[in-house]
């Protein structure tokens, strides 16, 4: 995987108590480019999981210093990477920001601003499983990798798409766990 020419971002978000009015939610992101990785995370109370999985691309979206960079983003959230591999994002706004159920979009103002970055940008979504431990006895590495592949098919035919190989996989892991890390730890520092 060709890391010196492109922005990777590794993003988690959280949330304790997503169903209660009372809760503490979280999120981490690590930028890389080339040899340099940056940590960034941060909570909000009384959030949700979306938000937080939200955030934790934007925050990595605004350490950018300039327009026009090819940027991968591997997130567990299905929530994000469906938007942008389905293109949820041109009904919403051809429907003036209404859902499939005709109601308002959750979360519009997160939407509008992480799409403004991504359209000035060559952006690809990944979309990784979270919490997987690669080295656990009960995990099929190797039908763990192959599943990425397949759910990822779209992304890695395009022209600039990173190879990805099994090493490279494992890193993605890697750097997934630890973003759900960054996102906990800022839990942890509201509560």
């Amino acid at each position: 995987m060709e890391m010196s020419k492109v922005v990777n971002f590794y993003t988690d978000g959280a949330c304790s108590g997503n169903q209660n009015d009372e809760n503490v939610g979280g999120w981490g992101a690590i930028l890389e480019y080339g040899d340099t990785v940056k940590e960034l995370h941060a909570g909000e109370m009384n959030t949700t999981n979306n938000r937080m999985e939200l955030d934790a691309v934007i925050n990595a979206f605004r350490q950018l210093k300039r327009d026009g960079l090819t940027v991968h983003v591997f997130t567990d959230s299905s929530y994000v990477a469906n938007c942008f591999l389905n293109k949820w994002y041109v009904s919403w706004r051809s429907k003036g920001w209404k859902n499939s159920k005709k109601e308002p979009v959750e979360n519009r103002e997160r939407w509008e601003e992480l799409l403004s970055m991504v359209e000035k940008n060559d952006v690809t979504f990944f979309r990784v499983k979270g919490h997987v431990n690669l080295d656990s006895p009960k995990t099929d590495a190797d039908k763990a990798y192959r599943k990425f592949l397949s759910d990822n098919s779209a992304s890695l035919e395009k022209p600039d798409a990173p190879e990805i190989g099994f090493d490279d996989f494992r890193k993605l892991i890697d750097m997934n766990n630890r973003a759900d890390e960054l996102a906990n730890i800022a839990m942890d520092e509201l509560r």
